[in-house]
């Protein structure tokens, strides 16, 4: 019965995931966190909670990448060049998180969705930080309806604050999508669908890089990893599927309700623990 709950969040998981360009780790980390309350699952700390998580989410980056690249809306460069930055950042935030307890960590971990949540409510106010073309990377998109898009950004700016996404990835297993994916569309000018595919890219090496550390630590319930790696590769899959589907305003409403929700309740548990 375990092993079927297990697999069943790594479906819907993972579906949202790919979705929204989070990776899964969004609604995998804190609903093991919920599971963890249960005496069935009382074993489960947030270091195991964020180990498994990650390893689980080499899967699904590598089925969405797959997936997004015969819709050409990977942007490989942009990627390549924050992955300087994740890369490491995500190593470091892994061994930090062994330094967390349960309760400071759904609350450092709410505080952080709900922030990121802001910052997509806030985004159709902010106008977005000005690029100079001869001194940064300038890129152009054409979607599917024939409109193009150009954007960019400069690449030391870039790397630096891939560092702190790769950072907050490593530490609460979430594969960085849920910060890059606003800060992409928002401070690079990139096109939600576009950010969507290059940062579920990102996701790939960097959740490798994270899995080897919380595997080094003894961070990993490889029984519970196995459950969850079937349901986020088919999930994926969906994920991408409802991508192409839907317009790019919805895909924004979901990630800001979904993070809502999901942040609230975490502090909440945080604190009356």
């Amino acid at each position: 019965m375990e092993w079927l709950i297990i697999v069943f969040v790594g479906i819907v998981a993972s579906s949202i995931g790919s979705l929204i360009g989070m990776g899964g780790g969004i609604i995998v980390v804190p609903a093991l966190l919920y599971l963890s309350t249960l005496p069935a699952f009382s074993h489960l700390t947030p270091q195991v909670v964020v180990g498994t998580s990650l390893c689980t989410m080499i899967f699904t980056g590598l089925s969405s990448t797959l997936a997004y690249m015969k819709h050409k809306t990977v942007d490989y460069k942009s990627g390549l060049i924050f992955l300087i930055g994740s890369g490491p950042g995500s190593i470091f935030g892994a061994w930090v998180t062994e330094k967390l307890n349960l309760h400071s960590f759904n609350i450092y971990f709410g505080v952080f969705i709900l922030f990121v949540s802001f910052v997509m409510v806030i985004k159709e106010k902010l106008k977005p930080l000005p690029f100079r073309k001869e001194k940064g990377i300038v890129r152009t998109f054409t979607d599917n309806s024939g409109q193009t898009y150009e954007y960019g950004f400069n690449p030391v700016l870039g790397v630096v604050i891939s560092f702190v996404v790769g950072f907050l990835s490593g530490i609460f297993g979430i594969g960085g999508g849920s910060l890059m994916v606003p800060t992409m569309i928002l401070l690079f000018f990139f096109p939600p669908h576009v950010a969507t595919a290059t940062s579920m890219f990102m996701i790939l090496p960097t959740s490798v890089l994270s899995s080897i550390t919380h595997i080094a630590l003894g961070n990993v319930n490889w029984l519970y990893a196995l459950a969850l790696i079937p349901g986020a590769w088919i999930g994926a899959k969906v994920g991408v599927w409802l991508n192409t589907k839907l317009k790019s305003k919805t895909i924004v409403l979901i990630i800001r309700m979904i993070l809502v929700i999901v942040g609230i309740r975490l502090i909440y548990e945080g604190i009356a623990g």
